[in-house]
């Protein structure tokens, strides 16, 4: 079974939006989903979310805590991390078991983004191939339930890049991933609130600030000073 994991932070409308899209996919496969709120979330959400997902009201605050408290209810073999204003391809869940049955431990997936222009289209090109930037979160990591437990799980000390910090784990200890190639869909409203040129040039001084040994508390408010974020604080 594939249990996916969604961590989330006031965004109801997005979670209900979401477990519609998962609960109407194409699959052959036992699945369930997991809503992780944060302790300030509210849990209004639609009649189909309550009845196809079970929604946990976490301890702490934080992707990383979030998703490991989900982690530690989740009854599948394989983990799927998905953030909650990402849509996923047809197949999804097919292609999640196709990779773990190509003898692969872990995985993530392409995307492009759901506002056309050509600089998006170019970085949507990038998320295809190995690189600097991949392992984030938009790409959907998904793991064997007993590798993520081996490796320690999500640190929750991380409160920006602990995408990036499980991923550099996944590569220390040679496990096999595959980039999927069958696009995600990402919301780029981030871009809406900045210029593009200021979001990747932000993007890419966190990714090599963090490669240095920045702590993840200097790199948030790095993040927080260069960008205007429509997500709910």
């Amino acid at each position: 079974m594939i249990s996916i994991i969604i961590p989330a932070h006031k965004e109801a409308e997005n979670i209900d939006f979401l477990v519609r899209k998962l609960s109407g996919l194409k699959k052959k496969e036992h699945f369930e989903i997991l809503v992780a709120l944060s302790p300030e979330s509210q849990a209004n959400f639609c009649n189909e979310t309550l009845e196809n997902a079970i929604v946990l009201q976490c301890h702490k605050k934080g992707r990383a805590s979030q998703m490991n408290e989900a982690a530690r209810t989740a009854k599948g073999d394989v983990l799927a991390f998905l953030h909650a204003d990402v849509r996923p391809p047809e197949t999804f869940l097919l292609d999640i078991r196709r990779t773990m049955e190509e003898e692969y431990d872990a995985g993530f997936f392409s995307y492009r983004f759901d506002k056309e222009s050509l600089p998006l289209r170019i970085n949507s090109y990038f998320t295809g191939k190995n690189g600097i930037f991949t392992g984030g979160g938009d790409q959907c990591l998904f793991i064997k339930t007993e590798l993520f437990n081996r490796l320690g799980q999500f640190d929750e000390t991380q409160v920006v890049m602990e995408d990036f910090e499980f991923f550099k784990r996944i590569k220390k200890h040679g496990l096999r991933y595959k980039i999927v190639k069958n696009n995600l869909i990402v919301s780029a409203r981030k871009y809406d609130s900045n210029s593009y040129l200021r979001v990747n040039l932000s993007n890419l001084l966190l990714v090599v600030l963090f490669k240095m040994g920045y702590s993840s508390q200097k790199l948030k408010t790095l993040h927080d000073k260069l960008i205007k974020t429509p997500y709910n604080s």
